[in-house]
Order: C-alpha cells, then sequence, then structure tokens
C-alpha cells in the first residue's frame, strides 16, 4: 500500500487535554492537522484522584467522528496507568491517577523483597512512586483487585474499547517497572518475587503491529466506513514524540516537554550500572529496539499549577515580564518528588526558596522565571549526566512537544546546556504516532527516513546559547543536597 498519500488518525491523550489528530502522509507530503480537543480533567472523589477515563473516550469518539475517513488509527498516552478488567471484559473502576497518594509509602515494602539495586538492575527503571509496579503492590488487597482479570495500560484500554481486541505495547509496558530492557520481554523474576501475576497483561505487541478493527457499534456512532484497522504505535506518548526528534545522526540529546520534561539519549542498549540508579536515570524501550535513557523532570507542570493558582492571568504577559526578571536570581530542584501532587505551587516553591537559603519570589513573574530557570537547569544536568553514564557526547539538543511554544524556555535551555536548541515539532507525539501508522502501511521509511521527512517538512527554530554556563553550575550548587 505504497502508492499516494494516506489519511492516519492519531489519538494524542495527554495528563491535561486530548486531542485527534489527522495525518497525510505519501510522497512529499508530511501534514498535521487538529479533528478534535478536549479537557482530560482527574475527578477528586472519597476514595482518590482518579481518571475520568469515560469522558476521554467520548472525546475519543468524538474526534474520530470529525477526522472523518481515516486509512488506520493509533493511540498514544501518558504511561503507568491502567484499567482494571473483570472476566468479562468489564471495567472495575475509574482508573487511578499516578498523582493519587496510593503509593506514597509502597516502595519501602518493595524493597525490603527485592533491593533498589537489583531492581535496577532487572529492569532500569528509575525509581518513581507511581510506577505500575509499586501501583499494583498498593491495589493487591484491595476487593477492585481480587476480582481483576486484565490489566490494560490507557492505550491499549481505549484501543479494546474501539476494538474488542486486547493487547499490551511494548513502549507502554516498559515503564511499568516489569519489562526487561535487555530482553524487551517481561522480568519474570521480578514478578515472581513480588507475587505479582503477569497472566494479568494482555500478550506484548510491538509498535507497527495490528490491534483490532473498528466494532460495527464504533463505525455507526462515529460515521466511518468500511473497515479501519487500529494499528499500535509507540503508545507512550514520550516513545512516539522521540520517534519525531528530527534529528540527523546520533550526537543528540531529547527534551520531551509538556506537563512532564523527559530529558536524555536514545541508546542501542540500556545502561544498567548502579551510577546511573543512583543519578535516577530510566531505561525505557523506544522504536526499533532503541532505548529511551532519560530522566523525569517536572517540567511545565509547575507553571500549569501556578497558573492555576493565580486564577488563570495571561501568560504572554507574563512570560515577557519573567524574561526581563533576573536571571538565576532563585532555582528549585525540578526533579524533586515534592513538586508532584497538585494545590499551593507558588507556596510550594517560596518554601523551596526559603529552605536553600535563596531569595523568595515576590510576584508572578518573578516565581515564572524562578520555574523557567530552574527547568532550563534540570534540562542542562540531565543532559550532562546522560552523556557522562551513557559514554556519549552530544552537539545538539532537540526540545519537541508543548513547550516548543515558549521561546523563553528554549532559549534559557540553550544557555543553560552550552549547546544549540532546535524546537520543534510542538505535535511530535502525534507525528510519531501517525508515522508509525504509515509505515506500518508501506507509506514511511526507516527511523532515520521518518526523522528526515520531518526536518524537511517541519518549520523548527534554532536558539543558540548565550553567556557563560559557569553561572548555571554556580546556581545549581544552590540546591544540591536540599
Amino acid at each position: 500500500m505504497s502508492g499516494g498519500a494516506g489519511a492516519y488518525a492519531a489519538v494524542d491523550l495527554g495528563a491535561s487535554s486530548g486531542r485527534v489528530m489527522v495525518g497525510r502522509v505519501g510522497p512529499g507530503i508530511l501534514e498535521l492537522t487538529e479533528a478534535h480537543r478536549f479537557p482530560n480533567r482527574p475527578v477528586r472523589v472519597p476514595e482518590g484522584l482518579r481518571w475520568d477515563v469515560l469522558g476521554l473516550y467520548a472525546g475519543v469518539l468524538d474526534g474520530l467522528r470529525a477526522a472523518g475517513a481515516v486509512d488506520s488509527v493509533g493511540i498514544d498516552s501518558w504511561a503507568v496507568d491502567h484499567g482494571l478488567l473483570d472476566a468479562d471484559g468489564a471495567l472495575l473502576g475509574n482508573p487511578v491517577h499516578y498523582r493519587d497518594g496510593r503509593t506514597d509509602t509502597v516502595a519501602e515494602k518493595v524493597w525490603a523483597t527485592v533491593p533498589a539495586s537489583e531492581l535496577y538492575a532487572a529492569t532500569g527503571l528509575q525509581y518513581a512512586p507511581f510506577n505500575t509496579l509499586y501501583q499494583l503492590v498498593a491495589a493487591r488487597r484491595t476487593r477492585q483487585f481480587a476480582q481483576a482479570e486484565r490489566l490494560l495500560l490507557m492505550p491499549d484500554l481505549l484501543a479494546y474499547w474501539l476494538t474488542g481486541e486486547q493487547g499490551t505495547e511494548l513502549t507502554n509496558a516498559s515503564t511499568t517497572q516489569l519489562i526487561d530492557p535487555r530482553t524487551r520481554t517481561w522480568a519474570h523474576p521480578v514478578a515472581e518475587r513480588l507475587g505479582i501475576d503477569l497472566g494479568l497483561f494482555a500478550p506484548l505487541r510491538q509498535p507497527g503491529d495490528p490491534a483490532g478493527m473498528l466494532r460495527p457499534e464504533v463505525l455507526e456512532e462515529t460515521g466511518l466506513a468500511g473497515t479501519v484497522p487500529v494499528t499500535a504505535v509507540a503508545s507512550h506518548d514520550t516513545a512516539s514524540a522521540v520517534a519525531a526528534v528530527p534529528a540527523d545522526g546520533e550526537r543528540f540529546a531529547y527534551i520531551c516537554t509538556g506537563t512532564w520534561s523527559l530529558a536524555g539519549l536514545e541508546l542501542d542498549a540500556p545502561v544498567l550500572t548502579e551510577e546511573s540508579r543512583a543519578a535516577n536515570f530510566t531505561n525505557e524501550l523506544g522504536l526499533d529496539g532503541t532505548v529511551r535513557y532519560l530522566r523525569n523532570i517536572m517540567g511545565l507542570w509547575l507553571l500549569q499549577e501556578c497558573l492555576r493558582a493565580w486564577g488563570g492571568p495571561d501568560l504572554g504577559a507574563l512570560l515577557r515580564e519573567a524574561a526581563g526578571a533576573p536571571a538565576l536570581r532563585s532555582v528549585v530542584d525540578a526533579g524533586d518528588t515534592a513538586f508532584l501532587a497538585p494545590g499551593r505551587m507558588p507556596e510550594r516553591i517560596a518554601e523551596a526558596c526559603r529552605a536553600s537559603g535563596q531569595p523568595v519570589p515576590d510576584s508572578p513573574a518573578a516565581t515564572v522565571r524562578c520555574v523557567l530557570d530552574s527547568l532550563a537547569l534540570a534540562h542542562r544536568t540531565a543532559v550532562e549526566d546522560a552523556q557522562r553514564l551513557a559514554g556519549r557526547a552530544v552537539d545538539v539538543v532537540h526540545v519537541v512537544g508543548g513547550g516548543t511554544r515558549n521561546a523563553l524556555l528554549c532559549q534559557l535551555t540553550a544557555d543553560a546546556c552550552g549547546l544549540p536548541v532546535v524546537a520543534g515539532p510542538a505535535e511530535a507525539a502525534a507525528f510519531g504516532n501517525v508515522l508509525v501508522q504509515a509505515r506500518a502501511q508501506g507509506r514511511a521509511g526507516d527511523l532515520a527516513g521518518m526523522r528526515r521527512s520531518l526536518a524537511g517538512a517541519q518549520p523548527l527554530a534554532r536558539y543558540e546559547p548565550r553567556g557563560d554556563t559557569r553561572r548555571w553550575k554556580a546556581a545549581r550548587a544552590r540546591i544540591a543536597g536540599c
């Protein structure tokens, strides 16, 4: 099917919104348009923080209706979270949100059985309190978990509702802390020691594998006709975004920016050293046998929560004012899990500055500058550490995702890293999603070819570093050990 252009619906679900994008791919053609965008608002109920997955599914159906005729559908989303199904395939309650507090004290219980160093050596995953493994240990004594016969990660759950077919896509499975990144299969010894039944998971799928056909009821509701396949893409949104980094060669770092910043390198093999574990780097699986060696950073969540606390002021005006604020006056550790939970973000940033003996931001613009300086500093540290730990030097940093629209953050990242930053595309996850679908139908080439097509078809912005990077090193010293 390598003839003319094909049309592909990319369902791209982020932590604060979802979208259905339509990509057209063919000889000399690579276009992406938005068909439908919808909010993703978690709901706090008496038992905790939950995803409104039915609202998300309704948004997906509305998006497919708006998309019109397509040759395939692919779904990517955030990682680790999942739905539990009973023996009849019915959902057992709304999926738990990764920011819910149920896993706050679970890691120590897990490490008592599988020490942290052994867990890392087996799975290569950084410590994050919300990893799926910790969620399963936290849930194991609940009535809901006792009734569960199947666990589907979020993109796979939505694909199941669309098609009736169940599977577990590999790039997202690699975030569960239950995959061995060397074999790219389940880490059975870890699961056995922790009493986790891997039979809960549907069979593994690779990006590009078929994931079923839209059910007749879905076709009727969306107005689509014929047989419309669903294709497994790199369903962790970061994996799709990294696949869409418009890089030339291997000497690049990437930063996927949005609610989170994911900063690191693309490697051929995992780095499973104790030094890597201590630096809290993760080895997640990517397209075509690659490893996403990266560090999680709180990202624009810090800014989003500040804006929410301030009642939604004009961001453009705040960024212009922040650009003129004193540089590196105060910084915080943008990787600190103390900033994970929602609420009181300006106050928590002020408290962190006070605790480290730095000036407390005295205005919203000063807080915004603190956030952006802190993110750029965390980007610098992650890129430096990744090069050292992996033994690979880079010449350029590619920034993709929503943060590419924040010119101040991109420039500060270039300044902090002392490297040029190439920013774009903003919709990297959707592009990666679309290109994997197109490749499955013979309309796109290998990973390098996909990246070349993006570099030629998308407007990219370049930011050259300014100033002396030693001031960033000095700023880092202010929060080291805090």
